[in-house]
C-alpha cells in the first residue's frame, strides 16, 4: 500500500506575538545589562568589602599589660587570663545529638555545676526564662574554662578577658598602684607610667580560601609575635617586705596617722625599697578610702626640722663662713628679730664643736653658725638645691617645694634663722632623700627611681655638682658622730659605720605650730664608702615621748640589717687602730 508524507502548511507567525517576543527579549537583555552595570560600577567598592570580610580577617591581641618584677624577676604585678560563661539555650546541644535535638537547660547546668562548683540551682535562676544572650558567670579560670571548652555542648561560648593581678598584696601598692575593672590605670605606677606598661601589638590581616583556610602571604617571622616584655623595677622584694613589716609594727606601736621608709643607692638614685604604712590590697582597691591611694611621698611637703642641719652645715662650709675645727656657744636660747628661738629641751650645752651641735641637736648653735651666712647667698644656695622644684622621676606626680620670697628672707631675720634647723619652708621626703644621698656621694645630684630603663629615658644631662668631695666628706664624719654618741645611737651595729641624723618637728596649721609631730631619720652606710641612704618618716604619732630617736630610728635599725643581709654588705674590723674592711 503506498504511503503518503503528510503536508503540513507553513503559516506565517502572528504579527503581535513576534512583536511581543521581540520586546520581552530587549527587555531581558536590557534588565540583565542593567544588573551587570550596578553590579560593575556602582555596586563594586561594597562587594570587593563584603569579599575581603569572606576572604581575610583581622586579628586583634587582648587589651594586656607588662608584667612588672622587682630587680630579681620576682612577679609583681601581671595579667591573669580569666573567662566569662555565656549560654544560648536555644541552640543547647551535645556532642552526638542529631542536629535537631535541643537539650534542656537542666541537662546543661547538671554538667556545668561539677566544673563551677555551683549548686545546679543557682545557675537555673540565672536563665529567668532567656533564650539567648545569658551571662551565667565571669572570673572563670583557664583550668575550668578548658573543662567546660571540653564538654563541647552547643550554646555555650566562653568570652577570654585579662584581669590585673599583684601577687604581692599590699606591699608594693602604694608603688605600683592598680587598674581597675575596666583595666583602666587608676593609680601609681600603673597610672603613671601607663604607656610603657600597655603592650601594644601589631593587628593583621590573614587571608583565607573558599573553605577558610589560611593562604600564605608575606608576612614576616615576627609579625605575629606580641611584644610582652616585662617592666623592671629596681626594687628587692625581700627588703621591701622587711622595710614594710618594720615600719608597720611602729606605725602601729605609736599609734601614728602613716609612715614612709625609703631604701636608695647613693650614686645612681636606684631605690631598692620603698613602703608607705598604712597600705591596701590593689586586688580589692575598692575596699578602701582612695586617699591610700595617694603616693604622699611626692607629693605631700613637710618641713624636715632637725635632719635638714646637715645640708645647712655643708652650706656654711661651701662658704668658707666656718671651719671644720670651729665652735659656737649655746646658750639655750636666742633672740632673733624679736622672736626668741631655743633648743628642742630648752637647756644650753655650752661651746660646742660642729658635731657635737649635730649629736645633741643644736637649734641655737646652728641659729648662729648661718648667721655668718649673707642671706642672699643663702637663699640662691636653697634654690640651686632645688628647693622649690619638682623632681625628675619615673614615681608619682612630684610637688615643687614652698621656699619663702626672696626679699622676705634677705630682708625678715627670722627666715633664715628658722630655716637653719629646719623650719619656714617644706620639701616632699622624696627631695630630702636626693639632697642626703648628694652628701653622701661626694656632692652629686642624682634622680631617685624605680625603673631599670629611668637613667635611658631621663638622665641625659650630666650629673650637677651641689657640694665638693671634701666638705660632703666631713659632714658625713659629724653625721657619723650623731650614730656614736648621739640621738641616733640606736641605729648602730657592731662593726658597720653608719652616719644619721634625727628630726622631730612640729606640724604648722593655719600660720601657727600644733602639738602634733613628724619624726625622722635619716642614715648613711657605710661611711667609709657610701652606697646607701635610708630615710625613715613617722608622722603624727600620738603617744609621749615621740621624737625621731624613739620612733623613726628602731624602723631604720630594722631596716638597715635586712639590707646588710640583702646586699651583703661585709663588716669592718678594727686592725692596729684602724679601721678596715673585712675581705
Amino acid at each position: 500500500m503506498k504511503k503518503y508524507k503528510k503536508i503540513v502548511r507553513l503559516v506565517p507567525l502572528d504579527q503581535k506575538r513576534s512583536k511581543f517576543l521581540y520586546v520581552f527579549s530587549l527587555i531581558l537583555i536590557f534588565c540583565l545589562f542593567g544588573r551587570l552595570v550596578k553590579l560593575q560600577v556602582f555596586n563594586a567598592s561594597e562587594l570587593q568589602r563584603k569579599a575581603r570580610l569572606i576572604q581575610s580577617s583581622k586579628t586583634n591581641s587582648l587589651k594586656k599589660r607588662r608584667s612588672i618584677v622587682d630587680r630579681n624577676n620576682r612577679l609583681i604585678a601581671y595579667d591573669k587570663p580569666l573567662y566569662k560563661l555565656w549560654a544560648h539555650p536555644k541552640y543547647f546541644n551535645f556532642p552526638g545529638d542529631s542536629i535537631n535535638k535541643v537539650r534542656s537547660i537542666e541537662e546543661v547546668t547538671e554538667k556545668l555545676s561539677d566544673i563551677l562548683d555551683i549548686d545546679d540551682e543557682i545557675l537555673l535562676r540565672k536563665f529567668d526564662n532567656k533564650i539567648s544572650g545569658i551571662k551565667l558567670l565571669d572570673k572563670i579560670s583557664q583550668e575550668k574554662a578548658e573543662k567546660i571548652k571540653n564538654l563541647r555542648i552547643s550554646g555555650i561560648d566562653l568570652f577570654k578577658y585579662s584581669q590585673r593581678y599583684y601577687p604581692q598584696g599590699e606591699l608594693f601598692s602604694n608603688l605600683v598602684g592598680f587598674v581597675n575593672d575596666e583595666n583602666i590605670a587608676s593609680a601609681g605606677l600603673e597610672l603613671h607610667l601607663d604607656n610603657q606598661i600597655k603592650v601594644f601589638n601589631k593587628s593583621k590581616i590573614i587571608k583565607r580560601g573558599g573553605d577558610g583556610t589560611p593562604l600564605p602571604d608575606n608576612s614576616a617571622p615576627g609579625d605575629f609575635i606580641s611584644d610582652y616584655k616585662s617592666l623592671g623595677l629596681t626594687i628587692d622584694s625581700k627588703l621591701q617586705k622587711a622595710s614594710f613589716n618594720a615600719l608597720s609594727k611602729q606605725v602601729s606601736k605609736w599609734k601614728a596617722k602613716k609612715g614612709f621608709a625609703i631604701v636608695m643607692d647613693v650614686n645612681n638614685g636606684r631605690i631598692l625599697s620603698l613602703v608607705t604604712v598604712p597600705s591596701y590590697d590593689p586586688n580589692k582597691f575598692w575596699e578602701y578610702d582612695s586617699e591610700l591611694f595617694r603616693g604622699w611621698y611626692s607629693q605631700d611637703l613637710f618641713e624636715p626640722g632637725s635632719t635638714f642641719k646637715p645640708i645647712n652645715l655643708a652650706l656654711a662650709l661651701e662658704e668658707k663662713v666656718i671651719q671644720k675645727d670651729g665652735f659656737v656657744e649655746d646658750i639655750g636660747k636666742i633672740n632673733v628679730g624679736g622672736w626668741t628661738l631655743s633648743n628642742w629641751d630648752k637647756k644650753g650645752n655650752g661651746y660646742i664643736d660642729y658635731p657635737k651641735v649635730l649629736q645633741v641637736s643644736s637649734n641655737v648653735g646652728m641659729v648662729k653658725i648661718m648667721q655668718n651666712l649673707d642671706p642672699k647667698i643663702y637663699w640662691d644656695w636653697l634654690k640651686n638645691l632645688g628647693i622649690n622644684n619638682n623632681l625628675e622621676t619615673d614615681l608619682f606626680e612630684s610637688s615643687a617645694g614652698q621656699l619663702k620670697r626672696k626679699d622676705l628672707f634677705v630682708n625678715q631675720s627670722i627666715e633664715p634663722a628658722v630655716t637653719s634647723f629646719g623650719k619656714g619652708f617644706s620639701i616632699s621626703p622624696l627631695k630630702l632623700v636626693q639632697l642626703h644621698a648628694a652628701l653622701a656621694n661626694g656632692g652629686f645630684e642624682v634622680t631617685p627611681h624605680v625603673t631599670s630603663t629611668f637613667k635611658e629615658r631621663f638622665n641625659k644631662n650630666p650629673k650637677k655638682q651641689f657640694f665638693s668631695y671634701e666638705v660632703s666628706k666631713t659632714v658625713l664624719e659629724w653625721m657619723e658622730s650623731v650614730v656614736d654618741k648621739g640621738s641616733g645611737s640606736g641605729v648602730k651595729i657592731e662593726g658597720y659605720r653608719i652616719a644619721g641624723k634625727t628630726g622631730t618637728s612640729q606640724k604648722a596649721l593655719n600660720g601657727s605650730y600644733t602639738s602634733k609631730k613628724v619624726c625622722s631619720f635619716v642614715a648613711t652606710l657605710p661611711v667609709n664608702d657610701p652606697k646607701y641612704v635610708v630615710l625613715v618618716v613617722v608622722d603624727e604619732p600620738s603617744k609621749s615621748y615621740a621624737y625621731g630617736s624613739t620612733v623613726a630610728v628602731p624602723v631604720a635599725k630594722e631596716i638597715i640589717e635586712s639590707l646588710i643581709v640583702v646586699e651583703k654588705i661585709p663588716p669592718e674590723i678594727k686592725d692596729q687602730g684602724m679601721i678596715v674592711k673585712k675581705p
